[in-house]
């Protein structure tokens, strides 16, 4: 096990410093402060940055670091850090790591013991979720579903009997085809949100089912950045789960949605009629004959 606390005085430090996903408003005091005082600021696109950059007067040095140029500049950045340099680490929008490059800049540094400190701030996923209307705790964050239909299906497949709520990124110009795979999937009926344009002029929720989110996808072509929200497993699709799976991989299924092993045995056992006790013995392979 690895202990390090963040604020070491030796060394350099890297600061993950949240960006607005929209609204310039939504930089926080202590992100500017961060990117003021940093020696170099690490963005996913220098060009994008600098527009942040020159609307709050900041005049720091920036490079590149992104998911071509990673394994290149992730060794210069540490040696600048061990020299005493403070980095700024800044995505396009929102937090680094999520869905946006950062994690094995991050993973580097506490390999090299070199103090990771994270701000608080913008996220769209998050924000999404809160006003979805659809239920907060727990939730699932995916990101970036796969383009390809054949293999967006087989995740969707892996996500089906997720109770928790989904959170996903998606292009406007996908959004009709992920509905219809997740129609296919899932269930038509499960309740779904498209929030668009977060933070912006144009900030839009679409509620309804998903099936009713398909309708108007066939009328309306949307623009902006979006996220779906797609409410966890309903009731209704539990049967056709339970007769395809063994009791199990049922009880696998739960607990990879994060639930404890005995109860997903006992949910299993309510799902099927059965005592607890026959789960029980499948899913160990306990020999029920003796």
């Amino acid at each position: 096990m690895k202990k390090q606390k963040s604020y070491k005085d030796e060394a350099g430090k890297l600061y993950l410093v949240p960006t607005p996903i929209g609204n310039l408003e939504d930089m926080s005091v202590r992100g500017v402060k961060v990117l003021k005082t940093a020696d170099l600021i690490a963005s996913e696109d220098t060009r994008n940055t600098q527009k942040l950059l020159n609307h709050f007067d900041i005049a720091v040095a920036q490079k590149s670091l992104h998911e071509h140029n990673y394994k290149q500049r992730i060794p210069e950045f540490l040696e600048l850090l061990k020299q005493g340099q403070t980095i700024a680490q800044v995505s396009d929008a929102g937090m680094p790591s999520i869905s946006d490059p950062g994690q094995e800049f991050v993973a580097s540094c506490i390999e090299e013991g070199i103090s990771v400190i994270s701000l608080p701030g913008p996220t769209a996923g998050l924000t999404a979720l809160i006003a979805s209307g659809l239920a907060a705790q727990p939730n699932y964050f995916y990101g970036f579903l796969p383009r390809k239909r054949k293999d967006q299906q087989a995740t969707l497949e892996k996500l089906a009997t997720i109770k928790a709520t989904l959170i996903f990124y998606e292009s406007p110009y996908r959004l009709k085809t992920t509905v219809a795979n997740m129609i296919e999937v899932f269930s038509e009926q499960r309740r779904a949100v498209i929030c668009r344009e977060l933070t912006k002029i144009h900030e839009e929720y679409l509620r309804g089912t998903l099936a009713e989110l398909h309708d108007y996808l066939a009328d309306n072509t949307l623009k902006g950045e979006c996220c779906l929200i797609v409410e966890g497993q309903i009731a209704q699709e539990i049967p056709d789960q339970v007769s395809k799976e063994p009791l199990k991989v049922q009880v696998e299924q739960l607990i990879a949605t994060g639930l404890k092993p005995n109860s997903a045995i006992k949910e299993v056992a309510k799902q099927n009629d059965l005592k607890k006790q026959i789960v029980y013995n499948d899913y160990h392979d306990l020999n029920q004959s003796e």
